[in-house]
This record gives structure tokens, sequence and C-alpha cells, in this order.
């Protein structure tokens, strides 16, 4: 079939999105089909067999081109809007897969005898925008209202993960099959960590590590209050990667009001593709995130690692991990530290944790899963595509 991919992410960059859909252009592209991937003007080209990528040149004044809503995101969308249709004029496409808010973008072209519509829904948009800019809550029903309808309008839906999809399926969607993210490969034993410094500062005391941003949600106040309740002698060296000044500083004052100055370490942002180094490095894992269904992408890092993870026991984490692959603890402190300590006190039993962890990943979120996923739901698309003509709608 010939897909026109439309992600308005910067591509590609050595962020979580990006390498999502730099997964799955390669993956469509392998399977046969004939990619036109359309993206922002940020970013670096990358070869990908099966794949023309082609770049809205609208916004070319942004020059960055941060997470989350901003203006500059507005003008970027406006941007891939008016090239999705130079493209879709031009070229007949059997599909539009669209990547997040391009799916409200893709709507109107999709109508009647228009491309089928593919919803990659990597999170659920209104529920993001009101948790992060609570002043924009007056518009979160008109925002479900048109979430919904892109729900419903598309052919298929390939949420992230099961909870999106129960929203999904909720909201009347025609087909929906789960597409989670991808655990990566972990290093070699011979190499893990080696092509990074290290961050290990003491030889008796264990280390814990946690790696992303620092947005409230991810629950790094949970953390260092945790960490405060256990005893000096048993607490772990705490190093935390990730975050900007703002956030940094702001949570090196809480530890230091704690009396963690020389417990807790904040390292700054790393690259990406040292991101499994890093992790082996550690003793234990933390995902203390506070809020959220979505599950985050570095949990398949953590658990490919093979080192035991510490995390909150919230939807967005149990609906891949469980005890068996995780120490999970509630949503206060005294919780979260006794999950912490179950780690800390068994070396035996955090080997167990932690490889089954990796074999969960290897098996259920590994590229090759991620193919067989992908693929099964696109032999369904097709199937349809060929055995009915859509409707006008």
């Amino acid at each position: 079939m010939r897909i026109l991919l439309v992600a308005p992410q910067p591509f590609f960059i050595e962020r979580g999105t990006p390498i999502a859909v730099r997964y799955l252009a390669e993956s469509l592209g392998a399977m046969g089909h004939e990619v036109d991937l359309l993206t922002t003007h940020l970013g670096e080209d990358v070869s990908m067999p099966g794949v023309t990528i082609h770049r809205a040149s609208g916004a070319s004044s942004v020059k960055t081109l941060p997470i989350g809503f901003s203006v500059s995101k507005l003008l970027v969308d406006g941007a891939i809007g008016a090239a999705m249709i130079k493209m879709v004029r031009k070229q007949r496409y059997d599909v539009i897969h669209a990547v997040e808010e391009a799916v409200f973008l893709a709507m109107p072209l999709c109508r009647g005898n228009g491309p089928r519509l593919v919803y990659d829904m990597d999170s659920v948009l209104s529920d993001q925008l009101i948790e992060k800019y609570s002043k924009l809550r007056f518009i979160g029903s008109a925002m479900e209202a048109l979430e919904k309808r892109a729900v419903r309008s598309a052919d298929l839906v390939l949420p992230v993960c099961e909870a999106i999809a129960d929203r999904a399926r909720e909201w009347g969607a025609q087909s929906v099959h789960v597409l989670p993210d991808i655990a990566p490969e972990p290093p070699s034993d011979d190499i893990a960590g080696a092509h990074v410094p290290s961050i290990r500062q003491s030889e008796t005391k264990p280390l814990a590590l946690y790696v992303g941003n620092l947005d409230h949600y991810q629950g790094i106040g949970l953390l260092i209050d945790s960490l405060a309740k256990i005893s000096p002698d048993k607490r772990p060296d705490m190093a935390i990667i990730g975050g900007n000044e703002e956030s940094i500083n702001s949570y090196s004052l809480q530890a230091k009001t704690l009396g963690l100055d020389n417990d807790v370490r904040f390292l700054g942002p790393r690259p990406l593709n040292e991101l499994m180094d890093y992790l082996a490095q550690a003793d234990i894992l933390c995902s203390p995130r506070i809020k959220g269904i979505n599950t985050p992408m570095k949990v398949y890092a953590y658990m490919a690692s093979g080192t035991p993870i510490v995390a909150t026991e919230i939807l967005s984490h149990t609906q891949v991990l469980d005890n068996s692959t995780a120490y999970l603890g509630d949503l206060t402190a005294d919780g979260y530290a006794a999950a912490l300590l179950r780690a800390l006190d068994s070396q035996a039993d955090r080997a167990r944790i932690g490889a089954a962890a990796a074999m969960r990943a290897k098996q259920e979120y590994g590229i090759d899963s991620f193919k067989k996923r992908l693929s099964h739901a696109y032999e369904r698309l097709e199937q349809a595509c060929h055995g009915t003509s859509k409707a006008a709608s």
C-alpha cells in the first residue's frame, strides 16, 4: 500500500516519539509498503529502505520544538497540515497514518473515498493537556469531543498501551490493535556500561538510578521524600539523570532541606543513545511516577536492562509490570520507601526480579513482537481496503 505517515515532531532526533516513529517507518518499509514520511523541518535525515522523508517548511522560523503544547507547536502543526493537503492532492494514498495530533489534520482528507485513516494514539491528548496546563481546563470537554470524533473516524486505532485502548473502545473505535513501545536491546555483558563514565561513587552503597524528565508527574518529589524515610545506613546512593536547570535546582533544594545533600546527585541530561549503558551500572532503577495511564517508554528500557525496577503501583506501570517483575509501592513516601527497602534487602531476589522483567521485555516488547503486531494490524486494514469501499461521511 502507499502510506502517508505524518509525524508532527522533529525527526530524526534522539527523543521518545521520534525514536518510535523511526521504528514504525522502518517496519512499514520492511513490510513492502511504499511510505512517504511527512515531518517537521527540524531534525536529521536518516536512510530507511522503502521510506521517503518529506519536510514541511512553512514554519522554518521555528528553531526548536519543546515537548508539549506551545505557540511554536501550533505553527509547526499548521505547516504540516498545509503540506499534507498538497501531498494528498498530488499523490493517491491508500492510508494516512497519523501520529498523535496529526490525526485532526488528517480527518478531513480521509472522508468519503479518501485514504484510510490510521490513528497512532500515544496518549489521551485531552487528559495530557489538562494535567500539564490546568488553566486550559475550560477547553477540556471540547478537546475530548474532538478526540472522540477522531477515534470514531479512524479505520484503525493503534494505542500505545491497554489503558488507552480501553478508552478508544469506550469511545467507539472501529478497530483497535495495541502497539506498545519497543524494549531496546541491552548491551552485551562484556561492554555493559563501558562506553560511558562511571556514575558509581561508593563501593559499599548500592546505586539507585532515575532517568527521564523531571516534570511533576514523574514523582521526583515523592522519590526524595521516600529516601528521607530510609535510615542512612540502608539508604542507596541516588543518581538522577535528566531535567533542566529549573527543575534540578528545585529538587536539589528539596533534597538539601531533608538533609540528603550527600545521598542524591543530579547529573543533568545525558545522550539517549547511552541510556542502556547507564542502566547497566545501577543496582536498582526508580520510576516513582504519580500520574498518567500510558506506560513511559523508559519502563521498557528499564525492563530490558535486567536491572530490578522499583515503581509506583499505578496503571501506567501495572499494565506491564507486576510483583514478579518489579517492586511496587503506593503513592506515599512510606509506601515507596518500603518498596525501595524490599529491593535493597536481597541481592538474590533483585537478580530474580530483574531477570523476569528482562525476559518479559524480550518476549512481549522486543522489535520482533512490535513488527508482528504492526503487520497483523495492517493485514486487517488491507483486507478492509480491498473488501469494501469507504462510505461517504
